[in-house]
């Protein structure tokens, strides 16, 4: 057993949730356990995982041990919950090993008990947010189908008067597609200088929990009324590229960028989506069971529960090192063929179900997107990460009439 650095998703709440966002495929995750009445990550299992995630960790001489929590709505939990998630890994890491939590909140609850405690603890804060008022209350709604973007607004007010580290996520489908242009200046203007774009595609009678979702000849129309359309992903991406590129560069850090600059510069993928192997992020559910990965939650990609199994024979177990290179092994002949292989590797495996051009299936459904990004902005990221490699800021690549 050859022991690698990892990361788990971790979803203490499972996922129950306070809002009802239309596109979220995890809040179907409640079908795979019928009988529970409450979601909630005992004492007992907390304390388990943050001792062997620590152990695990040490055994694979990783400098530092990052815990991400997530939900469904882990705030949901209280504040009181997450004290004594610091407190268990204060008891637990050696001295010297450094420590670090990440949060994923829609923000509806945070308050200023929150915001002293995340700054206090160095919590890194995810903020739900697709964009200004009436784009984000498209699909985002509470339970009852009310907006929720003023709440949003005031959790962000929280973060950012307490100083607590932040960024925004922001989802990438039917309604906001179009608005590449918009959505960045909104989030701009709101002062956020870290953002994640993620596109929502989900096929129409694939969200089934008996089994996972097969690799299968489908149309990329198949898809859900809130998916993104390749090609407009496809420009979403390219017209934030040419604002950020053209004033801020070195000042705001887009996720999707930031990976493709690194790269293109010949470095490893810093985001699994990206990576020519997966099988490192891994999810845990609130009951103590390990799957293969966030969008794998199915009956056969668990690969056991901390309660049975330790948790570092589960992490790199046979099973998990083949699922995670059969994402080099099942890539299509048209992928193995192109030029831009290296940026992107094939993409996501769940995102896998459409053709080829040649009518092979296994095929990804953004790949016309990924290809309209690197033909559009391709030159530009190879300056940039000539730029790096020779030791000189990515803002160098950058002309000087259309620096900040």
């Amino acid at each position: 057993m050859v022991a690698l650095p990892f990361s788990i998703m971790t979803k203490p709440i499972g996922p129950r949730c306070n809002i009802d966002c239309k596109y979220c495929y995890y809040l179907e995750k409640e079908k795979l356990y019928p009988d529970e009445k409450k979601f909630r990550m005992s004492d007992e299992v907390l304390e388990r995982y943050i001792r062997e995630t620590i152990e695990a960790a040490q055994m694979a001489a990783m400098p530092e041990v990052s815990f991400a929590w997530q939900g469904g709505e882990p705030t949901l939990l209280g504040l009181d919950y997450f004290c004594k998630i610091v407190s268990l890994q204060q008891k637990y890491a050696p001295q010297g090993l450094p420590i670090y939590n990440a949060l994923q909140t829609n923000g509806m609850l945070l308050d200023d008990s929150w915001g002293l405690f995340l700054a206090e603890h160095g919590f890194l804060t995810g903020l739900s947010i697709d964009g200004p008022k009436a784009v984000h209350d498209r699909y985002r709604v509470d339970r009852a189908g009310r907006p929720t973007f003023d709440a949003v607004m005031r959790g962000l007010d929280v973060l950012q008067r307490h100083g607590v580290a932040h960024n925004a996520l922001t989802t990438v489908h039917r309604a906001n597609g179009t608005k590449g242009k918009a959505i960045y200046r909104f989030l701009k203007g709101l002062g956020l200088e870290h953002i994640q774009f993620i596109p929502i595609v989900e096929r129409k009678g694939q969200n089934g929990l008996a089994a996972a979702p097969q690799i299968e000849t489908s149309s990329p129309h198949g898809v859900t009324d809130w998916s993104v359309a390749p090609r407009a992903y496809g420009k979403f991406l390219n017209d934030v590229f040419d604002l950020w590129y053209k004033t801020d560069v070195g000042q705001i850090f887009v996720q999707f960028f930031d990976v493709q600059l690194g790269l293109w510069a010949g470095r490893p993928a810093g985001l699994c989506v990206f990576a020519e192997t997966c099988g490192n992020a891994l999810a845990l559910e609130h009951d103590g069971s390990l799957y293969a990965c966030d969008h794998y939650v199915y009956p056969e990609y668990k690969l056991g529960s901390i309660a049975e199994t330790p948790l570092r024979e589960m992490l790199w177990s046979p099973g998990q090192q083949a699922f995670g290179q059969a994402k080099k092994t099942t890539l299509t002949a048209q992928c193995n063929a192109c030029a831009f292989r290296f940026a992107c590797n094939g993409g996501c495996p769940k995102q896998r179900f459409a053709t080829a051009k040649d009518g092979e299936a296994g095929h990804n459904y953004f790949c016309e997107s990924y290809m309209m990004f690197f033909k559009h902005a391709g030159a530009r990221l190879q300056k940039m990460a000539w730029q790096i490699n020779n030791g000189i800021p990515a803002t160098g690549a950058v002309p000087k009439a259309a620096r900040p």
